[in-house]
């Protein structure tokens, strides 16, 4: 019998199925869309059946591929859900939703966080929870259902609402309610659970009125979850032997497995996770603290830094001022000028993320002057993700006391040859471009197949050589008196 494992990676646009050999190899997959409405401005939701039926539609679609090919469905022994994580939903106990999804896009609770703000609840909330106040994260958009949707209230003083971020949505539906269960990753993202103690967070719950409401067991991300056919997909049922937040899902799928090794995902935004072991003090730091991946004899923490215009900021230099149309474009515009010639971009188009945390500054193009062309815009834009990057890096460095040692880099904004060179050149880690197309997925299957006993341990997680591309600096010097230059001026800034 081959051993064999599907991953779900249930994300905001749609949902994957993703079936992996024991070498990590991808078999065969099932992809279904899924829509996201905006029923007023700032409101971001998912219809919570089509988000359930997108999991089940794609991973029929993967089993009937896998059978075309020399595979039983009985050759896979389990399965691992990675999920788009903050998003959450609200149901009863027959699983009926309560509401939509709440998106973790969704802005609605922004008074809320200006409330909390005012009344100094942050030191509160971050030293317990490790985050900071933000509608990005869980808890304050729930406070907003609580105080304005009168169901939702009503059911949590009745007992009768239970909550859930994607992975327990899945799991209590795949198994007909019998399993309630999440992990550490989604439960660190809520803003309810106190890390330092791996709990729901009583306190926080009494204080916001939320003491009425269903919560679900925390494990480790590497856990027997619970049996489920997949809605007739499989004649007999197979075990959830994993669930993982997708970022973190991806940082193990890059053996992210020591202190010092990070990921930086730079998409529309960026996600940074760097492993520090056990957990730095959120009080004395200005990243995110949070879980980074646990299994049964361990579990790792980690500093995040979220970076809010990362490809974004291309795009608007792309679609909005025409400057040109594609990636690789760009980049040899970037490469062909020796530097921006004292044009700096600050692209806080949503203000800027970590380690500045300041979410009213407004984006400006900075050093212009009758020389400036084109092209200074453009390189200007390119090293902004570089910067900020470096920013992150450097902070959690400096909140650490951890030495980074490695940088796995993925997302459409790392095939930018110029990005990864001026990386490279700026930190002294080894960085190295990811290959992996589906490193959530694969992160989920790892983890899977540890609780299953197809891997007996973590060194036999291996991810071939060709899956990394080793970026060499180039020593530019002039990359670093720009990035001088661009902290001087955050720094007057703050």
């Amino acid at each position: 019998m081959a051993e064999l494992i599907l991953a779900v990676d249930q994300g905001t646009s749609g949902s994957k199925a993703i079936v992996f050999n024991r070498e990590g190899d991808i078999l065969c997959d099932g992809r279904s869309p899924l829509r996201t409405s905006f029923p007023q401005e700032g409101f971001v939701e998912q219809d919570p059946e089509e988000l359930f039926s997108s999991v089940i539609s794609a991973v029929k679609n993967a089993c009937e591929e896998l059978e075309t090919k020399d595979y039983n469905l009985s050759d896979i022994s389990c399965c691992g859900i990675s999920n788009q994580r903050e998003t959450f939903l609200v149901w009863d106990k027959k699983g009926n939703p309560l509401t939509n999804a709440v998106v973790w896009q969704c802005k609605r609770s922004v008074s809320i966080c200006r409330e909390l703000h005012e009344n100094e609840e942050e030191p509160f909330l971050r030293k317990k929870t490790g985050l900071f106040l933000d509608p990005y994260f869980s808890g304050t958009k729930l406070i907003w259902l609580y105080r304005n949707d009168e169901k939702i209230k009503s059911a949590v003083d009745n007992g009768e609402a239970y909550f859930g971020t994607v992975d327990t949505w899945l799991l209590y539906k795949l198994t007909g309610g019998k399993s309630y269960k999440t992990d550490y990753t989604n439960a660190s993202r809520t803003l309810l659970f106190n890390l330092r103690e791996l709990r729901w967070d009583q306190e926080i719950l009494e204080r916001y009125n939320l003491s009425g409401l269903n919560l679900p067991e925390i494990h480790p991300s590497s856990h027997n979850f619970g049996t489920t056919d997949f809605f007739g997909a499989f004649n007999e049922d197979i075990t959830i032997t994993a669930m993982i937040g997708d970022s973190h899902a991806a940082a193990f799928g890059e053996r992210c497995f020591k202190k010092g090794t990070a990921k930086a995902t730079m998409g529309t935004g960026a996600s940074i996770l760097l492993n520090t072991g056990t957990m730095v003090d959120p009080e004395k730091t200005s990243m995110v603290s949070t879980i980074c991946w646990s299994t049964g004899d361990e579990i790792a923490y980690a500093l995040e830094g979220i970076i809010v215009s990362c490809g974004s900021t291309l795009n608007w230099l792309s679609k909005k001022l025409g400057l040109f149309e594609t990636g690789e474009e760009a980049t040899e515009i970037a490469e062909s000028i020796e530097d921006t010639a004292n044009v700096f971009l600050i692209p806080a188009f949503s203000g800027l993320g970590a380690p500045w945390w300041k979410m009213d500054q407004k984006a400006s193009i900075q050093g212009l002057t009758f020389g400036t062309d084109y092209r200074h815009i453009i390189r200007a834009g390119l090293e902004s993700i570089v910067f900020q990057v470096t920013d992150v890096l450097s902070a959690m460095e400096k909140d650490s006391g951890i030495v980074l040692t490695s940088l796995k880099i993925d997302g459409g904004v790392s095939s930018s040859t110029f990005v990864t060179r001026a990386l490279a050149d700026l930190n002294n880690a080894k960085i190295m471009r990811c290959r992996l197309g589906e490193a959530s997925a694969l992160g989920a299957a790892f983890l899977a197949g540890l609780n299953t006993g197809i891997y007996k341990s973590m060194e036999e997680l291996i991810v071939r050589d060709e899956a990394y591309e080793l970026i060499h600096s180039n020593e530019n010097e002039q990359i670093k008196r720009s990035y001088f230059k661009w902290y001087s001026i955050l720094e007057e800034q703050k």
